[in-house]
């Protein structure tokens, strides 16, 4: 089949990128014809919340990526959803994941439509988790211009259901493992690499930070004096895209100053294994979610994971199996960190980690889409 993903890519940076460029390397594999179709322009400077929007990273060589879209120019999205159109693709798949680009890629697709062509949502978040009133007023413009959806949660889909009142058609598919950051490292080398020490036990915390995040839950939970006797350290690895005075605030005040490892830059793809190989156990204490990126890097490098219970990310984490589920309570959060090592849960949680990513395929993913295409 001929295929455009419409969605961020390379320059763009973060984990939307990776998602949409392993997608299409996925179908790449499988023999279709793949594009994506990026942005020349993805966000007014001034909405970004990061220092850049851009990757330090190489071009991939391997796949076919146009900047073409601007978010913010309707004569663009014409133009945009014409050249589409000419080139009838069997699929055009809009990877979406805020209000913001509902009208670009609802007007996109509206002109890119053909009797050939099918529209097909793959949504990560109908609605975010701090929603403002463009959550309201632009998603059904979007949902109204697909065909069907694949979500990656149950949750999803019943946010989805909220705007579609054709009950378009429907598939939810886990989201599959970021398997692209290369082969774990030993401890002492990742250790070496960050210049942390070998012999520490080590919690990570990943990704941007947002309230909804949790890293507050976190901080107050490692302030329970139990984790003093392994002894275990906290690194938080990513980058603020709110203030982070009341997190720093919040270290100070609960004295753990020598306990936390602070790396609140942007974290690049090449350095991401060097993280997750020198962790005993990848912590999301989310007050919100939907599913987690950061649990599938788990995964990839068999790593335990401690998730909250919301949204789907129980559902990917068996309790007590591969890691803990908890509740949005830092003294349940504890609870578990002790757990975790007071009774060495790493061995046997490793061995079902081998077997459970199993299910997190991406060609699974492409087997739900292609699905719903037929």
């Amino acid at each position: 089949m001929k295929i455009i993903i419409v969605g961020t890519a390379f320059p763009y940076r973060g984990g939307l990128a990776a998602y949409n460029e392993r997608l299409a390397r996925e179908y790449v594999k499988q023999g279709h014809e793949v594009e994506i179709l990026t942005f020349k322009l993805q966000y007014p400077a001034f909405l970004f919340p990061g220092n850049t929007q851009y990757s330090q990273e190489l071009t991939p060589k391997d796949l076919k990526i146009t900047r073409a879209i601007n978010s913010v120019s309707p004569l663009n999205w014409r133009k945009v959803g014409l050249q589409i159109k000419a080139k009838a693709p069997d699929k055009v798949i809009f990877c979406y994941w805020m209000a913001f680009m509902a009208p670009c890629f609802g007007t996109i697709a509206r002109y890119a439509r053909s009797p050939k062509t099918k529209m097909i949502g793959l949504i990560h978040n109908m609605i975010p988790h701090e929603p403002t009133i463009l959550d309201k007023l632009f998603p059904k413009y979007f949902v109204s211009a697909m065909d069907g959806f694949v979500a990656m949660a149950d949750s999803v889909v019943a946010d989805i259901n909220s705007f579609d009142k054709k009950n378009k058609p429907k598939a939810v598919s886990p989201h599959p493992i970021y398997d692209h950051y290369g082969e774990s490292l030993t401890k002492k080398e990742a250790a070496m690499k960050l210049g942390l020490y070998e012999q520490k036990p080590y919690i990570l915390f990943f990704g941007f930070i947002r309230y909804y995040k949790g890293l507050d839950l976190l901080i107050e939970a490692f302030a329970d004096e139990r984790l003093r006797a392994f002894p275990v350290r906290l690194i938080v690895a990513g980058e603020f895209y709110e203030n982070p005075q009341p997190y720093l605030e919040q270290i100070i005040d609960l004295k753990l100053e020598g306990l936390v490892e602070l790396r609140t830059g942007f974290i690049p793809d090449s350095e991401v294994r060097n993280y997750f190989s020198v962790a005993d156990l990848i912590a999301q204490p989310y007050r919100s979610a939907t599913q987690s990126g950061v649990s599938q890097i788990a995964y990839h490098f068999e790593k335990p994971m401690l998730v909250t219970n919301v949204g789907g990310l129980a559902a990917t984490v068996p309790d007590k199996k591969v890691g803990y589920v908890v509740e949005v309570e830092p003294k349940n959060i504890a609870d578990a960190l002790v757990d975790f090592y007071t009774n060495n849960r790493a061995e046997i949680m490793i061995e079902n980690i081998k077997i459970e990513k199993q299910k997190f395929t991406w060609s699974h993913m492409t087997e739900a889409i292609d699905s719903l295409f037929k």
